[in-house]
């Protein structure tokens, strides 16, 4: 059976959509693979790749700039990756960038990601090397996990029983929390320390003040810092000091002197240790005395004497009107 002409065109339509449809997917999976942009080649050194594929993304300050072009195992321990850059964002990656391999998520696919290195450093050229940085696995990172996990579940066993021991007042917390007189004597305890503090904090200012005031002029420690005061103390201990050796000199010029009078030198041990001129002081005070009273009862004749009657009566005058003015 032939062919309408509507069923021709309805299956030329489809096949043009078809294949616009293609072409279309091509070119958004080729730019996105980076194969119709102008690019340039950047080699990354790894350990371990873990997981990567031809493809992947490249990300640059979490920008898609883009792909694995191959992936090359040099030794064992040594595996080369290649990448595509977009060659507008290339100029804009430094030499000190550091590569690392990580995953689109926590279950994507893995990407390369590419990290600014701090400091100034020069452009990439097309075909050089970047340093890398090996990241944790995920599967590391899950076993980890279980570690931890493991290692919470024995650390939540322990915390049960210890707190099983403190509600039934076993050991010393459970002892504090149980036990009233206890916990009344620590409460007490706690209310003398308060105070004490307390106490001691009014005696660290009363201190401090009295540490303030040394420098007022007012009280003594203030007037010995005076500068003027110590200079008059200075002078004060000076003369002390000199009149101290004066002193020194007087006392063992008396020494001197003592010592002379003990050994029977000089006239005062000479008057005092001899009898003779002792008794020849007493005889002459004796004397001296008996001649006074002689003299005073000659005196008293020559008053009564009708030759010096008159001039004692004047004299007897004179005195009166003395004590009268």
């Amino acid at each position: 059976m032939e062919k309408t002409t509507s069923q021709k065109i309805r299956l030329g339509l489809f096949v043009i959509i078809g294949l616009l449809i293609f072409i279309l997917a091509v070119y958004f999976i080729g730019d996105k693979q980076k194969m119709f942009g102008k690019t340039n080649h950047l080699e990354a050194i790894f350990n371990n790749v873990n997981g990567l594929q031809l493809g992947n993304n490249v990300r640059y300050s979490g920008i898609n700039v883009g792909t694995v072009r191959a992936i090359e195992m040099i030794n064992d321990s040594t595996i080369k990756v290649d990448m595509l850059i977009d060659k507008t964002i290339f100029h804009n990656i430094r030499k000190n960038a550091i590569a690392t391999i990580g995953s689109d998520g926590l279950v994507g696919s893995m990407i390369i990601n590419i990290i600014p290195g701090k400091g100034t450093a020069v452009s990439l050229e097309p075909g050089d090397e970047i340093h890398s940085l090996s990241r944790i696995r995920t599967d590391d990172m899950l076993n980890t996990l279980g570690v931890t996990n493991k290692n919470a579940a024995l650390l939540t066993t322990d915390l049960l029983k210890i707190t099983k021991e403190i509600t039934q007042g076993k050991g010393t917390v459970g002892l504090l929390i149980k036990d009233s007189i206890l916990a009344n004597d620590l409460k007490e305890t706690m209310h003398y320390l308060k105070i004490t503090g307390k106490t001691t904090s009014e005696s660290v200012t009363k201190i401090n003040e009295l540490i303030s005031s040394l420098d007022n002029k007012n009280n003594v420690i203030g007037v010995l810092k005076d500068t003027a005061v110590a200079n008059n103390i200075k002078t004060i201990v000076r003369n002390l000091d000199e009149s101290s050796n004066k002193i020194d000199k007087v006392i063992t010029n008396l020494n001197s002197t003592i010592v002379n009078i003990k050994e029977g030198k000089g006239a005062i041990n000479y008057l005092s240790n001899d009898p003779n001129l002792v008794r020849k002081i007493d005889s002459t005070m004796k004397n001296i005395n008996e001649a006074s009273f002689r003299l005073n009862e000659n005196m008293e004749a020559l008053k009564h004497n009708f030759l010096f009657r008159g001039y004692f009566k004047k004299q007897g005058k004179a005195k009166l009107k003395e004590q009268k003015k």
